[in-house]
């Protein structure tokens, strides 16, 4: 997210930084990722290897008509609470990631205990926002650097208690 808290623009993500997608693929492989049909629709991989995709929409044949609801790796879902139960079932584990947009964010950033977050030095005109997470105390930072011109921080926070 930039300093505003932006996290996409025209469904995009307004900057790229390697380092952030490779940080991305090792923190979530191997796991279940729940994300909106937006964030779907904007990956350049689909679906996401290593990962069990879970795709929450209001219109899950949409994805079925353009031949997507088959895809290996893919389950799609009409509700979060479908979604958090596929992961569950999906990995055997505890640990599953949200990875996006902006309205699946806030309707789990109260279940959330931990958050990996990228922060992008600037404001870049965002139409998609990460929610408060005021609730979570910064842990430790991971990782600074700059990539392209955009100078950004890793960051591990945790739910105060």
């Amino acid at each position: 997210m930039d300093e505003k808290r932006g996290i996409g623009k025209d469904n995009k993500i307004p900057w790229h930084i390697k380092e952030d997608f490779r940080r991305f693929k090792t923190l979530t492989s191997g796991h279940a990722i729940i994300m909106g049909r937006k964030t779907w629709e904007s990956l350049p991989i689909k679906p996401l290897p290593n990962r069990t995709n879970i795709v929450i929409t209001r219109d899950p044949a949409s994805l079925a008509r353009r031949g997507l609801a088959r895809l290996n790796g893919l389950e799609v879902v009409r509700s979060l609470e479908e979604a958090l139960r596929r992961a569950s079932l999906a990995q055997g584990d505890d640990e599953c990631f949200v990875i996006g947009g902006g309205q699946i964010f806030e309707q789990t950033i109260g279940l959330a205990d931990k958050l990996y977050l990228t922060i992008v030095k600037g404001d870049f005109g965002a139409d998609a926002f990460f929610p408060d997470y005021s609730e979570f105390e910064k842990k430790k930072v991971v990782g600074e650097g700059e990539s392209e011109g955009h100078k950004y921080t890793f960051l591990e926070l945790e739910r105060n208690n």
